[in-house]
């Protein structure tokens, strides 16, 4: 590892970390990036392109400096760009993540041709008919009948799960799983179940009394 004042560079396999210190100006950082680049690598279309990562720290940039670095460094044409990660959400991205994290509850039934989305989890009281479709970027709990659509962890959250007081799906799918109904037997006791993505893969199906050992994260006690 070397470093020099404000900019710490690292070499791994796969290309080099730029670690920027996060305390000192953006003017001061963007002036010792460009001495120290030019210095190690001058302009030249000779040898393989180096994949660049960069580390703000606590650093906020605007999309102005984002922008401006990018260019620094992709201005050396031995160097690409990658990623710039911070430690710092934009408020959008603090709002999304309370979204996230959130369990929105509705009364009511979703009918045929009818869609309920929402951000996180979806606690539903009452029945979705054939037809109708619920989605949810978390979790999916439906205290009534699933005879329509249900899709949980729509944005790729394959922990997700979707429980129903009486499974009838005409599909199902978590993250990119699918599957349909025609897959489970019908279940003649009416007990509540929940729907899973197993270590194989595959969706699986389970009395919703064993979804503590499934997912022991589920809860937050």
């Amino acid at each position: 590892m070397q470093k020099t004042n404000n900019i710490t560079i690292r070499g791994t396999k796969e290309g080099l970390i730029l670690f920027l210190d996060d305390e000192c100006s953006f003017s001061d950082l963007v002036s010792e990036l460009e001495e120290k680049l030019s210095s190690k690598y001058p302009q030249s279309s000779e040898g393989p392109a180096v994949h660049v990562k960069v580390s703000v720290g606590n650093r906020y940039l605007t999309e102005g400096q984002t922008i401006e670095l990018k260019k620094i460094i992709n201005d050396k044409q031995k160097l690409i760009i990658n990623e710039i990660e911070s430690n710092v959400m934009t408020k959008d991205e603090a709002e999304d993540l309370i979204k996230e994290s959130q369990m929105t509850t509705i009364v009511k039934v979703v009918r045929s041709g009818q869609v309920l989305e929402v951000k996180g989890d979806l606690l539903l009281i009452g029945d979705v008919n054939p037809g109708g479709t619920v989605v949810a970027t978390g979790n999916i709990y439906i205290l009534g009948v699933l005879r329509g659509i249900a899709h949980a962890g729509s944005e790729g959250d394959k922990d997700a799960v979707i429980s129903a007081s009486r499974m009838e799906p005409s599909q199902l799918r978590i993250a990119e799983i699918v599957s349909r109904s025609p897959d489970y037997e019908e279940n003649e006791a009416h007990e509540m179940e929940c729907a899973y993505i197993g270590n194989d893969s595959n969706m699986a199906i389970e009395r919703v009394q064993h979804l503590g050992k499934i997912r022991p994260k589920i809860t937050n006690v």
